[in-house]
């Protein structure tokens, strides 16, 4: 793979095809986890951890075992066993070696087993028929983008704290308006030729 090819992979996962942004996978965590740009950034270093090991163990376990012994069917459920071990690593490095961020990510945390954008981007590795490289590369490009996009994301909510919204829009109506319109202001990436 060119360092051309993988640049272009890079900048499209983030920023064109966003997890979150395009493909609106993820979102749970990122209305969740994102009042406070501490917790939402290790949110994001957590989702990075695991979608980028899971993208390299699920392309492994696809083409090695389930694609030669004719068990294709089965990619959703080892996907999905896979996934959790890593979430079960990382929560408890986290435990036993950063209790605070552990307390603070709370119910978060065991949910990134069910985060269909772990389980999407997987996914999206098989359908796309990349490569090794290109899986590890665009699984962790994935999740620097979903990582960017709930940092982002905790920033403006942080503001919002200082704003004066009408009544009904204050709280979760007024932190989806901002949503849209940093989902709106990254719409401006899908004009990009980058072929």
């Amino acid at each position: 793979m060119e360092l051309r090819e993988m640049l272009l992979l890079m900048f499209t996962a983030i920023f064109i095809e966003n997890i979150i942004f395009s493909k609106f996978l993820g979102t749970c965590p990122f209305l969740g986890v994102s009042e406070k740009p501490v917790t939402a950034l290790g949110m994001g270093l957590s989702v990075t951890f695991v979608i980028t090991v899971s993208s390299a163990a699920t392309w492994l376990v696809y083409h090695l075992i389930l694609v030669p012994l004719g068990l294709e069917f089965l990619k959703t459920v080892a996907f999905i066993l896979i996934i959790a071990s890593s979430v079960q690593l990382i929560e408890m490095f986290l435990k036993r070696y950063v209790p605070a961020l552990y307390q603070s990510l709370g119910i978060y945390l065991p949910l990134i087993t069910t985060n269909c954008a772990v389980l999407g981007v997987a996914l999206l590795n098989v359908q796309n028929e990349y490569s090794f490289i290109k899986s590890v590369v665009y699984g962790f490009s994935s999740a620097v983008g979903f990582m960017m996009a709930i940092l982002i994301f905790a920033g403006v909510r942080e503001r919002l704290k200082f704003a004066r919204p009408p009544k009904p829009f204050r709280g979760l109506p007024i932190a989806l308006i901002s949503a849209g319109l940093i989902v709106l202001a990254f719409m401006g990436f899908s004009g990009i030729n980058l072929g």
